[in-house]
């Protein structure tokens, strides 16, 4: 009676296991790409191969070895399979044949989001909106970069960063498209760098506000879509005749004038905002400049009320 019981009580945490084995293999494969599984699988199949040539010599141990070969084909094709999907990149490049991976017609590519297109935000708006087709990536080292924002002395840094890190988790929240790629270059340091690099690789769009980064792109045959671009063919954010505040943290190049940031990094110039230098202040804007390389506003400060 007691054997019935305790068989039952293992099967059921067995059940329970294997449930929750099938639903983390479920996961994964639907965030894998088509190269990563496909080099899974060959990862399998070398890990097969190793444990039939360790099976071979366990099987000559008396009474326990025949039990031994199950663990070991079990562990190897996992282990296998898992290091050869981590390093597929590396692998297909050695082998020659990453170029019948990269973008195929017909096929929409994965979009890598970095940084700035991150921490500027209109990317979730974007996404939200269905215009965004394909794959969402973050990759490992661009959320690293926030996290050293987030963690900087300098306050509009902090802010920046935590802004950015809060965003790429709304964005996981939001979408079923984004995933956090892992892939990384320690031979290079540049997170630019890294990004160009990434993308060259996965046959991978850059998503990014940042115009120097989409020349660099261009010119190693990576495409860039520039949210700023996209900005200039809709509606500006803010209008003319709007009030915003903003903190002043500097003066401006020309007489008189103020400069400060909105939460985004967009830079607003304040007339007669010199003198109040280190102040939060209520500015009407009275035009908005919108180029490839970002947006800035200009605004006026806008009189306190009479008192009484």
């Amino acid at each position: 009676m007691a054997g019935l019981v305790l068989g039952y009580l293992m099967g059921v945490v067995l059940s329970q296991l294997f449930h929750r084995g099938l639903d983390h293999v479920d996961e994964v494969m639907a965030r894998a790409t088509g190269a990563e599984f496909v080099v899974a699988v060959g990862g399998v199949v070398v890990g097969l191969l190793i444990a039939t040539l360790i099976s071979v010599a366990l099987l000559r141990i008396p009474i326990v070895g025949p039990y031994l070969t199950i663990p070991i084909y079990l562990l190897a094709g996992y282990f296998t399979a898992y290091l050869a999907a981590k390093k597929h990149i590396e692998i297909l490049r050695l082998l020659g044949v990453r170029g019948a991976f990269e973008v195929v017609p017909g096929l929409t590519p994965a979009k890598l989001l970095d940084s700035s297109a991150v921490i500027d935000g209109r990317i979730l708006d974007i996404v939200d909106t269905g215009f965004v087709e394909g794959e969402l990536l973050v990759p490992r080292f661009v959320i690293e970069e926030l996290q050293r924002l987030a963690d900087s002395s300098d306050a509009e840094k902090r802010v920046r960063g935590r802004r950015g890190l809060d965003f790429v988790k709304r964005l996981q929240n939001s979408s079923g498209m984004v995933r956090v790629d892992d892939t990384d270059y320690p031979d290079i340091e540049a997170v630019d760098a890294k990004l160009v690099r990434l993308g060259h690789d996965l046959g991978a769009m850059i998503v990014s506000t940042d115009h120097t980064l989409k020349k660099v792109a261009e010119i190693q045959g990576v495409r860039l879509l520039n949210v700023n671009d996209l900005a200039n063919s809709v509606k500006p954010a803010v209008l003319p005749g709007e009030i915003i505040e903003v903190k002043i943290l500097r003066e401006g190049r020309e007489h008189d004038q103020g400069v400060g940031y909105l939460d985004d990094g967009t830079m607003i110039v304040v007339e007669a905002g010199s003198s109040l230098v280190g102040s939060r202040v209520k500015a009407e804007v009275t035009s908005v400049l919108q180029s490839p390389s970002g947006k800035m506003i200009f605004s006026r400060v806008r009189p306190a009320p009479p008192a009484g």
